[in-house]
């Protein structure tokens, strides 16, 4: 007899299923608000910000989201904030749920944006989930330099 499903909360409710295991909560009997179990799934947006000779470039997975349900706003001119969310389904009292994992919430991310970022001129596309964020960088004016001939 195995000691894993008495620890974690019951056997598999289907054998041929590798993900239908049951997992302990230890946190499911605290009377948190639903809120925050709802958020907490979906603030952690992964985004990527690579730097190319002429932007920076900001590329976040946001799957199963429509462009109308993203924000993209430069605050305080120096501050890229991305946000947006994704609403839980509607539950019909005829419904019967097996599994929920996809997450719902809301997100937002802030990324404080260099002295060289054109913020005026910010693009951002959405395609495939993926949404891409692009600012474009000023020159940088290299210090003119005078050599002084030194005399004696």
């Amino acid at each position: 007899m195995s000691l894993i499903p008495s620890l974690f909360g019951g056997r598999r409710s289907n054998v041929f299923d590798p993900f239908s295991i049951n997992v302990w909560d230890p946190f499911k009997e605290f009377p948190f608000p639903e809120s925050a179990r709802e958020n907490s799934a979906f603030v952690s947006t992964r985004v990527d910000w690579k730097e190319t000779p002429e932007a920076h470039v900001f590329r976040a997975d946001i799957p199963g989201l429509k462009k109308e349900e993203v924000k993209v706003e430069i605050e305080d001119d120096n501050v890229l904030q991305i946000s947006g969310g994704r609403n839980v389904e509607k539950e019909d009292k005829n419904d019967r749920w097996h599994r929920v994992e996809r997450s719902s919430g809301k997100f937002l991310r802030r990324f404080r944006l260099p002295e060289n970022a054109k913020v005026e001129k910010v693009k951002a596309s959405m395609e495939n989930g993926v949404l891409t964020v692009t600012v474009p960088k000023e020159e940088i004016k290299k210090p003119e330099v005078k050599a002084i001939e030194i005399s004696g």
